[in-house]
C-alpha cells in the first residue's frame, strides 16, 4: 500500500489469522505495543454478534441451518468489512472464537462413549472416515487441486463439517488454501449436511433398517453435530441414542486427525522457505485443550447441565466464527473459483454415504 493512498482492502480481505494489519490513515503512526485500546474489538464483535443472531432467528423459527445461515449473512453483509475498524473484532472471533468453541465441544464425550459403541461400529466409522478423506484427495488431484484442498473437504466430511473444518485450516494455514476457497467449502458442507438431514432419515425407513443400523448411518455420514444427532433421533429414541455415541466418537478423532494432517500436508505440500516455520505447531494447543477437556469428562462426573451450557456456548462461538470469516471473504473471488471448489466436498459426502450404507447393511445388525 503507497502512502497517500487509500487502504489496500482486497489484499487484506480473507485473513482468517488477523495477521496483516493496515493503518486506518495514510498519516497515522504506529502504536507502542500494549497502547492499543480494546475498543478496537467492539465493531467487529458488534457486528458480528448481530449477524450471528439475525442467522440463530432464521433457524429458530424457519428451521434453516445455523450453520448456513450464518455464512450466508455473513456473505451478504462482507461490505462491512471495507471500514478497517471492524478488522480487529472480526479478526478476533474467526481466529479466537472457532478455538474455543472446538475445545468446549470436549465436554459431549468421554472415553466410556467411545469404549462402549464396540468394536464393529467403530471399524465401520474407521472406514467410513477414510473413504471420505480418500474420496476427497482423489477428487482433488483428478481436477487439478491441491493436496490441501481435498484434505480440508475430506478431513471436514469425515469428522465433523465446519467445526473439523475450522481446526484443520488452522494447520493447513492460508498459505495453501486461501479464504475464498475455505468459505466455498463451509458453504457445501453445510448444504450438503442440511440435505442429509432431510434425506436420510426417509432412506433409512425405505430400506428398512432396524435402530442400529439407521443409527449408525446417520452419525457415520452425516457431518453435523446437531444434525446427524437430530436425524438419528427423527427415527427413533433408540437410533437417536445410537447416532450419537457414534457421532461424537467422530468428534473425538479431531485431535488425532488434525495431528496426521499437519503432519502429512507438511510432507506433499511443504510452505516456501520465505514463509518460515509453521504458525501452528503439530498438536496445537486448543486440540490439546479439547483433548483435556475429554479426559475431564471422562474422569470426572461432571453434571449433565454443564455439558448442555458447553454444547450452546460451543455451538454460538462457531457460529459467531463461520460468520466473521464470511464477512471477511470477497464474493467476487468465491464466484471465480467455479464448479470444481464443490467436487471434493462432493466426492467425500458420497463416499461416506456409500461406505455408510453399505456397512449399515450387511454388517451392522
Amino acid at each position: 500500500m503507497n502512502r497517500g493512498s487509500r487502504p489496500d482492502y482486497e489484499a487484506y480481505a480473507g485473513d482468517l489469522f488477523g495477521e496483516m494489519i493496515l493503518a486506518d490513515t495514510a498519516s497515522a503512526a504506529p502504536a507502542p505495543p500494549g497502547a492499543r485500546p480494546l475498543s478496537r474489538f467492539v465493531p467487529g464483535m458488534s457486528i458480528a454478534a448481530i449477524a450471528g443472531a439475525a442467522a440463530a432467528w432464521l433457524s429458530q423459527n424457519y428451521g434453516v441451518p445455523v450453520i448456513l445461515a450464518g455464512l450466508l449473512i455473513g456473505l451478504a453483509v462482507n461490505f462491512a468489512a471495507a471500514d478497517p475498524r471492524t478488522h480487529d473484532g472480526l479478526d478476533a472471533v474467526s481466529r479466537h472464537g472457532l478455538r474455543a468453541g472446538i475445545v468446549l465441544l470436549g465436554f459431549q464425550v468421554t472415553a466410556m462413549q467411545v469404549a462402549a459403541m464396540g468394536l464393529v461400529p467403530f471399524a465401520g466409522l474407521a472406514l467410513v472416515m477414510s473413504a471420505a478423506l480418500l474420496a476427497a484427495l482423489l477428487a482433488a488431484r483428478a481436477i487439478g487441486q491441491s493436496p490441501a484442498i481435498g484434505l480440508l473437504g475430506g478431513g471436514a466430511t469425515a469428522i465433523c463439517g465446519a467445526s473439523a473444518a475450522l481446526a484443520l485450516y488452522g494447520v493447513i494455514g492460508r498459505e495453501r488454501v486461501d479464504q475464498a476457497r475455505f468459505t466455498l467449502t463451509l458453504v457445501i458442507l453445510a448444504a450438503a449436511s442440511a440435505i442429509a438431514l432431510i434425506a436420510y432419515p426417509p432412506l433409512t425407513r425405505m430400506l428398512g433398517f432396524d435402530d442400529a443400523q439407521a443409527g449408525f448411518l446417520v452419525g457415520a455420514s452425516i457431518h453435523d453435530v446437531a444434525q446427524a444427532i437430530g436425524a438419528g433421533f427423527a427415527v427413533s429414541d433408540a437410533a437417536g441414542a445410537q447416532a450419537t455415541v457414534v457421532k461424537l466418537t467422530r468428534v473425538a478423532l479431531l485431535a488425532p486427525l488434525v495431528t496426521l494432517a499437519a503432519l502429512w500436508i507438511a510432507r506433499v505440500e511443504p510452505l516456501p522457505a520465505s514463509v518460515g516455520r509453521a504458525r501452528v505447531p503439530v498438536l496445537p494447543g486448543f486440540i490439546l485443550a479439547f483433548l483435556g477437556l475429554v479426559a475431564l469428562n471422562s474422569l470426572l462426573p461432571l453434571p449433565p447441565a454443564l455439558a448442555g451450557h458447553a454444547l450452546t456456548l460451543s455451538k454460538t462461538l462457531l457460529l459467531l466464527a463461520v460468520t466473521a470469516t464470511a464477512m471477511r471473504t470477497r464474493t467476487d473471488l468465491l464466484l471465480g473459483l467455479g464448479w470444481r471448489a464443490v467436487m471434493p466436498v462432493l466426492a467425500a459426502t458420497i463416499a461416506s454415504l456409500a461406505v455408510a450404507l453399505a456397512y449399515a447393511e450387511w454388517v451392522i445388525r
